[in-house]
């Protein structure tokens, strides 16, 4: 099997992105949501984009955003695909899509088995599926909570679209979420800060060394 893809969310400094470039990473997120301790603002975004120029692929999350703010940081951030983390219909995924000529990688809440089979809605509407764990309703969030979500749900899942694993992934749990579900990517935020939007570069490399393992 090859070795899952890796993508470290919520980078808001450079000390943070030469970190997840050093442990090579496939993927870094910038998260454009207000409210998450790890919200980059337009001018961050081209700060980091531009240090990290073409050597990672650079992906925008966002939560229902509006078209000015995506016009805004595609731009700044030079994204290479958009991470919708909202109650974005596929209708919605279709047209920004086709707007920004863009991927558009939908996360997918899920806590049981009707949430995985939701994905196929968007099977001609987005490039990549993300599936991560269902937030609280009262939760201030809708991810990087370091929840997780029972990875049986994906056994032996068949999906048209290529997909990924979000949801309380560290170090410690990677290599079993990767041997339970085959997911081709994998994708942490939280399971690899030491606070609440601090990253912390020792536990970065030790993620992206338990993905290889």
């Amino acid at each position: 099997m090859a070795t899952a893809r890796i993508k470290i969310c919520g980078i808001s400094n450079v000390d943070t992105l030469d970190a997840v470039v050093a442990a090579r990473a496939d993927f870094v997120g910038f998260n454009f949501f207000p409210p998450s301790p790890r919200h980059v603002d337009p001018a961050t975004a081209a700060t980091l984009a531009a240090r990290a120029g073409s050597t990672i692929g650079k992906v925008g999350v966002f939560v229902d955003p509006d078209d000015a703010l995506l016009r805004e940081a595609v731009a700044a951030g030079r994204l290479d695909a958009i991470q919708l983390h909202g109650e974005e219909t596929p209708e919605r995924c279709a047209a920004l899509r086709s707007r920004f000529d863009l991927p558009v990688w939908k996360a997918m809440p899920v806590s049981n088995a009707a949430d995985v089979a939701r994905a196929d809605a968007y099977r001609e509407a987005a490039d990549f599926i993300l599936f991560d764990a269902k937030t609280p309703s009262d939760a201030a969030l809708p991810g990087g909570m370091g929840l997780r979500f029972d990875w049986s749900l994906l056994s032996g899942l068949r999906l048209s679209l290529p997909w990924g694993l979000a949801g309380g992934l560290s170090a410690a749990n990677v290599g079993e979420a990767i041997a339970a579900t085959g997911t081709p990517l994998v994708d942490t935020s939280s399971g690899v800060e030491s606070a609440p939007g601090v990253k912390d570069a020792g536990k970065i490399a030790a993620f992206c060394a338990a993905v290889r393992a």
